[in-house]
């Protein structure tokens, strides 16, 4: 009976072509209702002796099927293998692809052209913590314990009130000038962060500030610099408007507002009749300097501070500040960026 069972399933075995009926065919020798599991059921119905010789040929023929089933898996799967390499193979001769360059973020590449434009006006730039001591963001910086600024609903606060993180890069001037001696000239660019987000704000925002401590600074100083700034910036003569103001580290004060025609979905700087405030600048107050240790009776100086999301918006005539953080790959493309390509 095992030489019939072995040979039928021998035959089966070799017009066998594929894994699904490979199991077919097992289920129906070795399955719980398979020719073999009947053998097998017949066993307690014999006497010990030829139990034991038939159990014997039984498990013979089940290990060799199952030797067979396994050789016949393996040599279905190799063909499929086979199969699917021969089916995916490539043409190495064909062209590559032309996959799209990557290149710097706009915010990257506007913060690299300001530090340029700067560093052609003799300025250095200087780097700093993005997590500052109360001392270094606020009271150095003559901002009285009462100032708004102060309160947690506009900095975000660290470690039970003891840190925060910056609320603007002021206070890299703050070290410098503790660390060195006069005459500065520095920028600090990087990231900041104050509770606010609406079309013209978000809670982290990169600012650059501009710092020129020197004798006989005057505000004429600080107005050429802006305007030779912008010039540059903007590649045009630009319609530039002072408004008297008030900043803590700072008298006099002045916010800068630049002329542009404000249009629904862009801004025009080539037209007029609206202005948008751009930077807040001053001589830096004599409170200040004491602080950090310079004599405000031998040194003065201006002190100068923007948004760069702002100045790209200007720029390249955005309305959305939030546009920035737009994590689609070509939102660029659509506000005329001109991307800085990565070798």
């Amino acid at each position: 009976m095992s030489d019939l069972i072995l040979k039928d399933f021998t035959e089966k075995l070799t017009n066998i072509g594929d894994l699904d009926r490979l199991e077919e065919l097992r289920l129906e020798f070795l399955g719980k209702k398979g020719l073999v599991s009947q053998e097998l059921a017949t066993l307690g119905k014999l006497d010990p002796t030829q139990r034991q010789a038939k159990g014997k040929t039984l498990n013979l023929l089940k290990n060799q099927i199952l030797a067979e089933l396994q050789n016949k898996k393996t040599e279905l799967a190799n063909q499929a293998l086979e199969k699917q390499l021969n089916s995916e193979a490539l043409d190495v001769t064909l062209p590559s692809r032309n996959l799209p360059t990557g290149s710097l973020h706009p915010i990257t590449q506007v913060t690299a052209e300001i530090v340029d434009i700067f560093a052609n006006l003799g300025f250095s730039a200087v780097d700093g913590p993005e997590i500052e001591d109360d001392h270094h963001n606020f009271t150095a910086l003559n901002i009285a314990e009462n100032h708004p600024a102060r309160q947690m609903h506009d900095t975000f606060y660290l470690q039970d009130l003891k840190y925060l993180l910056r609320t603007h890069t002021s206070s890299v001037q703050i070290r410098t000038m503790e660390n060195g001696k006069p005459p500065f000239a520095i920028i600090a660019p990087g990231k900041t962060y104050r509770s606010d987000s609406d079309a013209t704000h978000t809670p982290m925002f990169h600012q650059i500030e501009a710092l020129y401590i020197a004798e006989n600074v005057s505000m004429a100083n600080l107005k050429y610099c802006i305007k030779s700034f912008t010039e540059k910036f903007f590649g045009e003569k630009i319609d530039l408007r002072f408004r008297s103001s008030f900043f803590p580290f700072t008298e006099p004060s002045a916010e800068v507002d630049i002329g542009c025609k404000m249009h629904a979905d862009h801004i025009d700087l080539k037209g007029s009749g609206d202005y948008l405030e751009i930077m807040g600048c001053g001589m830096v107050h004599p409170n200040v300097l004491a602080n950090v240790g310079i004599d405000p009776e031998k040194y003065n100086g201006f002190a100068l501070g923007m948004g760069i999301e702002r100045i790209a918006m200007l720029k390249y005539g955005m309305r959305d500040l939030r546009q920035f953080f737009n994590p689609k790959p070509d939102w660029s493309a659509c506000y005329n960026f001109k991307p800085h390509q990565i070798a």
